[in-house]
């Protein structure tokens, strides 16, 4: 792959989940991550559209706004560990207007799995995750994405969520070691090598 593929980002995510090699049991997983408001959701909706693949977004794990970390824990611990040994995932919903967790939904190990949201690539996710995706988008614009979608719902919590955000990433580190970085711009990187 080029330093720069071009295209559509769904077609070279495609391309790599077939050719990369299931680490979660027999389940290969693309995760989607990066930052509030960069593009997470719109292209893991075209990527299921895409493959016919399950999403697991981290939104449903977090728990509540001081849910970051919450939310990758049981992203590697409810989730992908089960597929990893070959079980279904109980899969935690957490409904954000009552403020109450859901029924886990079923999650029998798929051949593609998309995971998307903040934190999809953390290290304690990333060893089960055949591709890994950094969206990358301007702070102006990706709050204003953000604030535009869910409005006064987010507002108040935008900065401790960036907070959140900041501290984790500082030790993650995941756009460094994305497979694929794509930026607001249309430029897509391909990081040979970088992996988990």
């Amino acid at each position: 792959m080029s330093n720069e593929p071009g295209g559509r980002p769904e077609d070279w995510l495609a391309a790599d989940l077939w050719r990369a090699a299931p680490r979660a049991g027999r389940t290969r997983v693309v995760a989607i991550d990066g930052r509030s408001g960069s593009g997470k959701t719109s292209l893991a909706a075209r990527l299921r559209a895409e493959l016919a693949a399950p999403v697991v977004t981290l939104e449903d794990l977090y728990g509540g706004w001081d849910g970051l970390e919450r939310g990758i824990d049981l992203l590697a611990a409810a989730v992908l560990g089960p597929l990893g040994a070959g079980r279904a995932a109980r899969v935690p919903r957490y409904d954000w207007v009552r403020g109450v967790w859901d029924a886990p939904w079923v999650l029998e190990p798929p051949e593609l799995l998309i995971v998307e949201g903040v934190g999809a690539g953390a290290r304690r996710a990333a060893v089960y995750e055949s591709v890994l995706v950094w969206m990358e988008v301007p702070a102006p614009v990706r709050k204003k994405r953000a604030l535009d979608r869910d409005g006064n719902t987010f507002a108040p919590h935008w900065d401790m969520w960036a907070a959140q955000e900041d501290a984790m990433l500082a030790r993650e580190r995941t756009a460094e070691r994305a497979d694929l970085v794509i930026r607001a711009n249309g430029v897509i990187r391909a990081n040979r090598g970088a992996g988990g």
